[in-house]
Protein backbone atom coordinates (compact mmCIF):
# COMPACT_ATOMS: atom_id res chain seq x y z
CA UNK A 1 0.00 0.00 0.00
CA UNK A 2 3.27 2.58 0.81
CA UNK A 3 4.93 1.87 -2.70
CA UNK A 4 1.19 2.49 -4.41
CA UNK A 5 0.66 5.37 -2.38
CA UNK A 6 4.07 6.89 -3.12
CA UNK A 7 3.73 6.03 -7.08
CA UNK A 8 -0.28 7.38 -7.37
CA UNK A 9 0.57 10.77 -5.60
CA UNK A 10 3.93 11.31 -7.71
CA UNK A 11 2.28 13.58 -10.09
CA UNK A 12 0.49 15.94 -7.88
CA UNK A 13 3.34 16.09 -5.67
CA UNK A 14 5.47 17.31 -9.14
CA UNK A 15 2.73 19.24 -9.77
CA UNK A 16 2.46 21.19 -6.21
CA UNK A 17 6.25 21.81 -6.48
CA UNK A 18 6.29 23.41 -9.66
CA UNK A 19 3.33 25.40 -9.06
CA UNK A 20 4.84 26.72 -5.70
CA UNK A 21 8.09 27.71 -7.44
CA UNK A 22 5.53 29.33 -9.85
CA UNK A 23 3.27 30.83 -6.87
CA UNK A 24 6.86 32.32 -5.61
CA UNK A 25 7.79 33.69 -8.69
CA UNK A 26 4.69 35.51 -10.30
CA UNK A 27 3.21 36.85 -6.88
CA UNK A 28 6.95 38.12 -5.79
CA UNK A 29 6.92 40.46 -8.85
CA UNK A 30 2.73 40.93 -9.01
CA UNK A 31 2.72 42.14 -5.39
CA UNK A 32 4.69 44.86 -3.71
CA UNK A 33 6.66 43.44 -0.53
CA UNK A 34 4.08 44.82 1.90
CA UNK A 35 1.02 43.49 -0.31
CA UNK A 36 3.47 39.97 -0.58
CA UNK A 37 3.98 40.35 3.99
CA UNK A 38 0.09 40.93 4.04
CA UNK A 39 -0.83 37.93 1.98
CA UNK A 40 1.77 35.86 4.58
CA UNK A 41 0.42 37.03 7.24
CA UNK A 42 -3.54 36.59 6.45
CA UNK A 43 -2.56 32.87 5.17
CA UNK A 44 -1.24 32.08 8.86
CA UNK A 45 -4.64 33.47 10.23
CA UNK A 46 -6.75 31.63 8.44
CA UNK A 47 -4.84 28.26 8.21
CA UNK A 48 -4.46 28.47 12.07
CA UNK A 49 -8.52 29.23 11.90
CA UNK A 50 -9.36 26.58 9.70
CA UNK A 51 -6.75 23.60 11.85
CA UNK A 52 -8.75 25.17 15.10
CA UNK A 53 -11.98 24.72 13.86
CA UNK A 54 -12.35 21.59 11.35
CA UNK A 55 -9.07 19.90 11.27
CA UNK A 56 -10.19 17.59 14.32
CA UNK A 57 -13.40 16.62 12.11
CA UNK A 58 -10.82 15.88 9.15
CA UNK A 59 -8.44 13.83 11.19
CA UNK A 60 -11.80 11.61 12.66
CA UNK A 61 -12.32 10.99 8.94
CA UNK A 62 -8.89 9.71 8.10
CA UNK A 63 -8.14 7.59 11.18
CA UNK A 64 -11.81 6.33 12.07
CA UNK A 65 -13.02 4.93 7.89
CA UNK A 66 -10.62 1.90 7.98
CA UNK A 67 -12.18 0.35 10.94
CA UNK A 68 -15.75 1.33 10.48
CA UNK A 69 -15.96 0.92 6.80
CA UNK A 70 -15.06 -2.83 7.39
CA UNK A 71 -18.74 -3.93 7.74
CA UNK A 72 -20.34 -1.18 5.80
CA UNK A 73 -18.66 0.51 2.93
CA UNK A 74 -20.68 3.63 3.31
CA UNK A 75 -19.93 3.88 7.52
CA UNK A 76 -23.65 6.11 7.47
CA UNK A 77 -22.67 6.42 11.49
CA UNK A 78 -19.50 8.20 10.99
CA UNK A 79 -20.59 10.53 7.47
CA UNK A 80 -23.60 11.11 9.06
CA UNK A 81 -21.98 12.16 12.65
CA UNK A 82 -18.89 14.15 10.96
CA UNK A 83 -20.80 15.98 8.43
CA UNK A 84 -23.25 17.19 10.45
CA UNK A 85 -20.38 18.30 12.68
CA UNK A 86 -19.11 20.21 9.87
CA UNK A 87 -22.58 22.29 9.60
CA UNK A 88 -22.68 23.03 13.59
CA UNK A 89 -19.07 23.79 13.98
CA UNK A 90 -19.16 26.21 10.79
CA UNK A 91 -21.99 28.34 11.81
CA UNK A 92 -20.01 29.22 14.72
CA UNK A 93 -17.17 29.60 13.33
CA UNK A 94 -19.24 32.14 10.74
CA UNK A 95 -20.43 34.44 13.98
CA UNK A 96 -17.27 34.32 15.58
CA UNK A 97 -15.20 35.60 12.36
CA UNK A 98 -17.99 38.32 11.67
CA UNK A 99 -17.89 39.52 14.68
CA UNK A 100 -13.90 39.41 14.98
CA UNK A 101 -14.04 41.26 11.61
CA UNK A 102 -16.58 43.99 12.64
CA UNK A 103 -14.60 44.55 16.01
CA UNK A 104 -11.36 44.81 14.34
CA UNK A 105 -10.79 48.61 14.04
CA UNK A 106 -8.05 48.22 11.50
CA UNK A 107 -9.29 49.11 7.23
CA UNK A 108 -7.65 48.39 4.24
CA UNK A 109 -6.23 45.65 2.54
CA UNK A 110 -4.84 43.54 4.99
CA UNK A 111 -8.46 43.37 6.48
CA UNK A 112 -9.73 42.41 2.87
CA UNK A 113 -7.55 40.01 2.81
CA UNK A 114 -8.18 38.32 6.18
CA UNK A 115 -11.80 38.77 5.34
CA UNK A 116 -11.71 37.10 1.96
CA UNK A 117 -9.59 34.32 3.44
CA UNK A 118 -12.18 33.35 6.59
CA UNK A 119 -14.81 33.15 3.82
CA UNK A 120 -12.87 30.66 1.67
CA UNK A 121 -12.08 28.08 4.77
CA UNK A 122 -15.71 26.28 4.19
CA UNK A 123 -15.21 25.34 0.91
CA UNK A 124 -11.54 24.41 1.65
CA UNK A 125 -12.44 22.06 4.31
CA UNK A 126 -15.43 20.09 2.68
CA UNK A 127 -12.43 19.44 -0.28
CA UNK A 128 -10.24 18.36 2.47
CA UNK A 129 -13.03 16.01 4.29
CA UNK A 130 -13.39 14.42 0.70
CA UNK A 131 -9.67 14.13 0.20
CA UNK A 132 -9.14 12.23 3.52
CA UNK A 133 -11.76 9.50 2.91
CA UNK A 134 -10.54 9.33 -0.69
CA UNK A 135 -6.97 8.22 1.21
CA UNK A 136 -8.04 6.56 4.05
CA UNK A 137 -10.09 3.90 1.71
CA UNK A 138 -6.69 4.04 -0.82
CA UNK A 139 -8.62 5.32 -4.03
CA UNK A 140 -5.01 7.12 -4.76
CA UNK A 141 -6.22 8.17 -8.05
CA UNK A 142 -9.57 10.01 -6.98
CA UNK A 143 -7.56 11.62 -4.05
CA UNK A 144 -4.36 12.89 -6.46
CA UNK A 145 -6.77 14.33 -9.16
CA UNK A 146 -8.58 16.61 -6.65
CA UNK A 147 -5.43 17.98 -5.08
CA UNK A 148 -4.08 18.07 -8.93
CA UNK A 149 -7.03 20.40 -9.66
CA UNK A 150 -7.10 22.62 -6.39
CA UNK A 151 -3.08 23.09 -7.24
CA UNK A 152 -3.37 24.47 -10.30
CA UNK A 153 -6.28 25.74 -10.33
CA UNK A 154 -5.84 27.79 -7.06
CA UNK A 155 -2.85 28.92 -8.78
CA UNK A 156 -3.99 30.12 -11.69
CA UNK A 157 -6.85 32.41 -10.92
CA UNK A 158 -4.66 33.33 -7.89
CA UNK A 159 -2.58 35.02 -10.45
CA UNK A 160 -5.55 36.31 -12.35
CA UNK A 161 -6.67 38.03 -8.76
CA UNK A 162 -2.93 39.57 -8.44
CA UNK A 163 -3.00 40.71 -11.62
CA UNK A 164 -5.93 42.83 -11.45
CA UNK A 165 -4.68 44.12 -8.28
CA UNK A 166 -5.98 42.36 -5.51
CA UNK A 167 -3.22 42.52 -3.43
CA UNK A 168 -2.50 40.66 -0.39
CA UNK A 169 -6.09 38.52 -0.88
CA UNK A 170 -5.14 37.84 -4.53
CA UNK A 171 -3.78 34.25 -3.82
CA UNK A 172 -5.61 33.13 -1.33
CA UNK A 173 -9.08 33.88 -3.54
CA UNK A 174 -7.96 32.12 -6.09
CA UNK A 175 -7.80 28.84 -4.06
CA UNK A 176 -11.46 29.04 -2.26
CA UNK A 177 -13.05 30.45 -5.85
CA UNK A 178 -11.41 26.57 -6.97
CA UNK A 179 -12.72 24.68 -4.04
CA UNK A 180 -16.09 26.51 -4.56
CA UNK A 181 -15.97 25.18 -8.28
CA UNK A 182 -14.65 21.83 -6.95
CA UNK A 183 -17.22 20.71 -5.11
CA UNK A 184 -20.15 19.95 -7.03
CA UNK A 185 -18.19 17.48 -8.63
CA UNK A 186 -16.73 15.30 -6.05
CA UNK A 187 -19.45 15.24 -3.10
CA UNK A 188 -22.06 13.71 -4.15
CA UNK A 189 -21.41 10.73 -2.98
CA UNK A 190 -20.21 11.77 0.47
CA UNK A 191 -23.24 14.37 0.88
CA UNK A 192 -25.38 11.15 0.05
CA UNK A 193 -23.92 9.12 2.78
CA UNK A 194 -24.31 11.69 5.19
CA UNK A 195 -27.53 12.11 4.28
CA UNK A 196 -28.51 8.39 5.07
CA UNK A 197 -26.43 8.00 8.34
CA UNK A 198 -27.87 10.01 11.50
CA UNK A 199 -26.04 11.78 14.32
CA UNK A 200 -24.32 9.26 16.89
CA UNK A 201 -23.53 11.21 19.93
CA UNK A 202 -21.52 8.52 21.21
CA UNK A 203 -19.57 8.60 18.19
CA UNK A 204 -18.83 12.57 18.17
CA UNK A 205 -17.54 12.02 21.77
CA UNK A 206 -15.19 9.59 20.47
CA UNK A 207 -14.14 11.68 17.30
CA UNK A 208 -13.85 14.74 19.55
CA UNK A 209 -11.71 13.21 22.19
CA UNK A 210 -9.16 11.59 19.08
CA UNK A 211 -9.12 14.63 17.17
CA UNK A 212 -9.54 17.74 19.48
CA UNK A 213 -5.51 16.79 20.29
CA UNK A 214 -4.57 16.24 17.00
CA UNK A 215 -6.48 20.29 16.07
CA UNK A 216 -4.53 21.23 19.08
CA UNK A 217 -1.20 20.09 18.16
CA UNK A 218 -1.51 21.16 14.48
CA UNK A 219 -1.73 24.82 16.07
CA UNK A 220 1.34 24.38 17.75
CA UNK A 221 2.98 23.28 14.62
CA UNK A 222 1.74 26.61 12.57
CA UNK A 223 2.57 28.31 15.83
CA UNK A 224 6.13 27.49 14.89
CA UNK A 225 5.62 28.16 10.79
CA UNK A 226 3.71 31.29 11.60
CA UNK A 227 4.19 33.42 14.60
CA UNK A 228 7.82 34.45 13.89
CA UNK A 229 6.30 36.48 10.46
CA UNK A 230 3.77 37.87 13.50
CA UNK A 231 7.03 38.80 15.59
CA UNK A 232 9.32 40.05 12.54
CA UNK A 233 6.06 42.32 11.49
CA UNK A 234 6.18 43.56 14.94
CA UNK A 235 9.82 44.27 15.52
CA UNK A 236 10.87 45.00 11.98
CA UNK A 237 8.54 46.09 9.49
CA UNK A 238 5.84 43.95 6.71
CA UNK A 239 7.86 43.98 4.30
CA UNK A 240 10.68 42.16 6.18
CA UNK A 241 8.06 39.54 7.16
CA UNK A 242 7.36 39.41 3.74
CA UNK A 243 11.07 38.71 2.52
CA UNK A 244 10.76 36.07 5.36
CA UNK A 245 8.10 34.15 4.03
CA UNK A 246 9.66 34.12 0.53
CA UNK A 247 12.94 32.74 2.23
CA UNK A 248 10.87 30.33 4.10
CA UNK A 249 8.68 29.64 0.66
CA UNK A 250 11.45 28.80 -1.32
CA UNK A 251 13.59 26.60 1.04
CA UNK A 252 10.80 24.48 2.28
CA UNK A 253 8.76 24.73 -0.73
CA UNK A 254 10.30 21.30 -1.97
CA UNK A 255 11.11 19.82 1.13
CA UNK A 256 7.10 20.23 2.05
CA UNK A 257 6.23 18.62 -1.09
CA UNK A 258 8.28 15.92 -0.07
CA UNK A 259 6.91 15.34 2.96
CA UNK A 260 3.15 15.83 1.58
CA UNK A 261 4.10 12.76 -0.44
CA UNK A 262 5.64 10.57 1.66
CA UNK A 263 2.79 11.17 4.36
CA UNK A 264 -0.13 10.81 2.07
CA UNK A 265 1.25 7.35 1.15
CA UNK A 266 2.39 6.62 4.62
CA UNK A 267 0.05 7.74 7.01
CA UNK A 268 -2.66 4.84 5.82
CA UNK A 269 -0.52 2.58 5.30
CA UNK A 270 0.96 3.02 8.76
CA UNK A 271 -2.60 2.89 9.57
CA UNK A 272 -3.24 -0.44 7.43
CA UNK A 273 -0.26 -2.21 8.34
CA UNK A 274 -1.48 -1.43 12.35
CA UNK A 275 -4.82 -2.72 11.69
CA UNK A 276 -4.27 -5.63 9.82
CA UNK A 277 -0.60 -6.72 11.26
CA UNK A 278 -0.21 -5.47 14.11
CA UNK A 279 2.46 -3.87 16.10
CA UNK A 280 5.17 -5.64 14.58
CA UNK A 281 4.15 -5.40 10.73
CA UNK A 282 3.36 -1.31 11.81
CA UNK A 283 7.46 -1.38 12.78
CA UNK A 284 8.44 -3.16 9.46
CA UNK A 285 6.57 -0.81 7.82
CA UNK A 286 7.38 2.27 9.65
CA UNK A 287 11.02 1.18 9.20
CA UNK A 288 11.15 0.97 5.44
CA UNK A 289 8.88 4.89 5.59
CA UNK A 290 11.94 6.08 7.39
CA UNK A 291 14.96 4.80 5.30
CA UNK A 292 13.16 5.70 2.45
CA UNK A 293 12.01 9.33 3.39
CA UNK A 294 16.05 9.55 4.62
CA UNK A 295 17.47 8.34 1.17
CA UNK A 296 15.40 11.17 -0.86
CA UNK A 297 15.44 14.28 2.10
CA UNK A 298 18.84 14.50 3.00
CA UNK A 299 20.48 14.84 -0.31
CA UNK A 300 17.31 17.29 -1.17
CA UNK A 301 17.90 19.67 1.52
CA UNK A 302 21.76 19.29 1.07
CA UNK A 303 21.23 20.20 -2.54
CA UNK A 304 18.65 22.81 -1.65
CA UNK A 305 20.83 24.64 0.38
CA UNK A 306 24.02 24.68 -2.26
CA UNK A 307 21.71 25.89 -5.01
CA UNK A 308 19.88 28.97 -2.89
CA UNK A 309 21.53 31.60 -4.91
CA UNK A 310 20.70 30.24 -8.38
CA UNK A 311 17.19 29.11 -7.03
CA UNK A 312 16.79 33.11 -5.55
CA UNK A 313 18.16 34.54 -8.83
CA UNK A 314 15.39 33.05 -11.06
CA UNK A 315 12.29 32.63 -8.26
CA UNK A 316 12.38 35.82 -5.98
CA UNK A 317 11.70 38.91 -7.06
CA UNK A 318 14.55 41.31 -7.09
CA UNK A 319 13.24 43.41 -4.13
CA UNK A 320 12.96 40.51 -1.64
CA UNK A 321 16.00 38.90 -2.98
CA UNK A 322 18.80 39.28 -0.97
CA UNK A 323 16.75 39.30 2.58
CA UNK A 324 15.28 36.17 1.75
CA UNK A 325 18.64 34.12 0.82
CA UNK A 326 19.90 35.35 4.07
CA UNK A 327 17.85 33.15 5.82
CA UNK A 328 17.18 29.75 3.00
CA UNK A 329 19.97 27.44 4.29
CA UNK A 330 19.11 27.63 8.28
CA UNK A 331 15.18 27.19 7.16
CA UNK A 332 15.93 24.21 5.13
CA UNK A 333 17.37 22.45 7.86
CA UNK A 334 14.24 23.39 10.01
CA UNK A 335 12.04 22.48 7.39
CA UNK A 336 13.81 18.32 7.35
CA UNK A 337 13.35 18.21 11.30
CA UNK A 338 9.84 19.71 11.14
CA UNK A 339 8.75 17.17 8.62
CA UNK A 340 10.37 14.26 9.61
CA UNK A 341 8.56 14.74 13.18
CA UNK A 342 5.48 15.61 11.76
CA UNK A 343 5.27 12.67 9.16
CA UNK A 344 6.86 10.11 11.46
CA UNK A 345 7.23 10.52 14.92
CA UNK A 346 4.40 12.09 15.92
CA UNK A 347 2.35 9.24 13.91
CA UNK A 348 2.98 7.17 17.16
CA UNK A 349 0.53 8.88 19.02
CA UNK A 350 -2.04 8.95 16.23
CA UNK A 351 -1.83 5.57 15.47
CA UNK A 352 -2.36 4.39 19.57
CA UNK A 353 -4.74 6.31 19.72
CA UNK A 354 -3.30 8.55 22.05
CA UNK A 355 -3.52 12.43 20.81
CA UNK A 356 -3.37 14.13 24.04
CA UNK A 357 0.29 13.42 23.61
CA UNK A 358 0.75 15.02 20.57
CA UNK A 359 0.10 18.77 22.90
CA UNK A 360 2.76 17.93 24.88
CA UNK A 361 5.21 16.95 21.88
CA UNK A 362 4.30 19.96 20.36
CA UNK A 363 4.74 22.56 23.19
CA UNK A 364 8.15 22.12 23.70
CA UNK A 365 9.28 23.40 19.85
CA UNK A 366 5.99 25.97 19.92
CA UNK A 367 7.20 27.51 23.35
CA UNK A 368 10.78 27.92 22.65
CA UNK A 369 10.12 29.07 19.18
CA UNK A 370 8.49 31.97 20.58
CA UNK A 371 10.79 32.74 23.41
CA UNK A 372 14.02 32.63 20.71
CA UNK A 373 12.54 34.55 18.46
CA UNK A 374 11.82 37.54 20.58
CA UNK A 375 15.22 37.06 21.71
CA UNK A 376 16.84 36.57 18.87
CA UNK A 377 14.67 38.53 15.95
CA UNK A 378 15.70 42.16 18.41
CA UNK A 379 19.42 41.04 18.26
CA UNK A 380 19.90 39.39 14.93
CA UNK A 381 16.94 40.27 12.27
CA UNK A 382 15.72 38.01 9.98
CA UNK A 383 19.12 35.44 10.85
CA UNK A 384 17.69 35.42 14.34
CA UNK A 385 14.30 34.19 13.16
CA UNK A 386 15.65 31.33 11.20
CA UNK A 387 17.66 30.32 13.49
CA UNK A 388 15.29 30.31 16.26
CA UNK A 389 12.66 28.14 13.67
CA UNK A 390 15.90 25.47 13.81
CA UNK A 391 16.55 25.05 16.87
CA UNK A 392 13.17 24.50 17.91
CA UNK A 393 12.41 22.13 15.54
CA UNK A 394 15.09 20.35 16.69
CA UNK A 395 14.11 20.36 20.46
CA UNK A 396 10.64 19.18 18.68
CA UNK A 397 11.86 16.20 17.12
CA UNK A 398 13.60 15.07 20.08
CA UNK A 399 10.78 15.63 22.48
CA UNK A 400 8.18 13.55 20.14
CA UNK A 401 11.26 10.54 20.01
CA UNK A 402 11.26 10.54 23.80
CA UNK A 403 7.93 10.71 24.45
CA UNK A 404 7.08 8.07 21.80
CA UNK A 405 9.04 5.87 23.39
CA UNK A 406 6.49 5.56 26.32
CA UNK A 407 3.79 5.23 23.74
CA UNK A 408 4.03 3.43 20.95
CA UNK A 409 7.91 3.14 19.42
CA UNK A 410 8.65 3.51 16.09
CA UNK A 411 12.00 2.63 15.10
CA UNK A 412 14.95 4.41 14.46
CA UNK A 413 17.59 2.88 11.90
CA UNK A 414 20.53 5.09 13.06
CA UNK A 415 22.92 3.22 10.85
CA UNK A 416 21.02 3.60 7.57
CA UNK A 417 20.09 7.06 8.74
CA UNK A 418 24.20 8.03 9.17
CA UNK A 419 25.54 6.81 6.06
CA UNK A 420 22.84 8.64 3.93
CA UNK A 421 23.58 11.59 6.08
CA UNK A 422 27.46 11.03 5.42
CA UNK A 423 26.57 10.75 1.43
CA UNK A 424 24.39 13.67 1.30
CA UNK A 425 27.61 16.10 3.20
CA UNK A 426 29.99 14.59 0.82
CA UNK A 427 27.79 15.75 -1.89
CA UNK A 428 27.80 19.12 0.19
CA UNK A 429 31.80 19.37 0.30
CA UNK A 430 32.08 19.12 -3.83
CA UNK A 431 29.25 21.20 -4.49
CA UNK A 432 30.76 23.83 -2.22
CA UNK A 433 34.32 23.74 -4.49
CA UNK A 434 32.55 23.94 -7.74
CA UNK A 435 32.87 27.30 -9.70
CA UNK A 436 30.26 29.10 -10.77
CA UNK A 437 29.72 30.72 -14.04
CA UNK A 438 27.80 33.48 -13.00
CA UNK A 439 24.53 32.45 -14.86
CA UNK A 440 21.69 31.43 -12.67
CA UNK A 441 20.37 28.67 -15.12
CA UNK A 442 23.66 27.12 -16.42
CA UNK A 443 24.98 26.82 -12.82
CA UNK A 444 21.92 25.60 -11.15
CA UNK A 445 22.11 23.50 -13.65
CA UNK A 446 24.94 21.79 -13.52
CA UNK A 447 25.38 21.74 -9.77
CA UNK A 448 22.03 19.85 -9.74
CA UNK A 449 23.43 17.15 -12.36
CA UNK A 450 26.95 16.96 -10.24
CA UNK A 451 25.13 16.82 -7.29
CA UNK A 452 22.97 14.30 -8.40
CA UNK A 453 25.53 11.87 -9.57
CA UNK A 454 27.99 12.50 -6.59
CA UNK A 455 25.07 10.67 -4.73
CA UNK A 456 24.12 8.44 -6.74
CA UNK A 457 27.59 7.17 -7.20
CA UNK A 458 28.31 6.99 -3.21
CA UNK A 459 24.61 5.71 -2.53
CA UNK A 460 25.85 2.77 -4.60
CA UNK A 461 28.68 1.99 -3.34
CA UNK A 462 27.45 1.82 0.21
CA UNK A 463 24.31 0.05 -1.17
CA UNK A 464 21.71 2.62 0.86
CA UNK A 465 18.61 1.40 1.15
CA UNK A 466 19.16 -1.94 -0.59
CA UNK A 467 19.83 -0.10 -4.22
CA UNK A 468 22.01 -2.16 -5.11
CA UNK A 469 20.01 -5.28 -4.58
CA UNK A 470 16.60 -3.53 -5.85
CA UNK A 471 18.00 -2.81 -9.34
CA UNK A 472 19.45 -6.62 -9.48
CA UNK A 473 16.30 -8.00 -8.67
CA UNK A 474 14.36 -5.43 -11.57
CA UNK A 475 17.23 -6.42 -13.90
CA UNK A 476 16.76 -10.38 -13.51
CA UNK A 477 12.82 -10.18 -13.36
CA UNK A 478 13.53 -8.02 -17.02
CA UNK A 479 15.78 -10.80 -18.32
CA UNK A 480 13.38 -13.91 -17.36
CA UNK A 481 10.28 -11.35 -18.94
Amino acid sequence: MYVKGLLGYLPANILQGLVGFASLTVFTRLLSPEDYGHYALALGITTLAQTMFFTWIEAAMARFYPAESRDDATAPALYGTLYRLVVAVFIGFAALSALGLWLWPGTGPFKMAIAISLGCVIFRTLVKMVQEQRKSEGRVGAASMIDMFQTAGGFGLGALCAWAGLGGAAPILGGGIIALATLPFIVREDWGRAAKGGFDAVRAKAYLQYGLPVSASLILTLGLYTVDRFLIAHYLNAAEAGAYHAGFSLASRILDVLFIWFGAAGGPAMVHALESGGVSALRDNARQQLKVMSFVLFPAVAGLIMVAPELGGLLIGEALRAEALSVTPLIAIGAVLSGLNTYYFLQAFTLAKKTRLLVFAMAVPAVSNIVLNVILIQTMGLVGAAWASALSFGLGIAASWLLGLKTLPLPVPAIDLLKTAACAGAMMAVLAVLPRWGIDVVDLAIRAVTGMVIYGALAWLLNLNSIRDIVRQRLMKGAAA
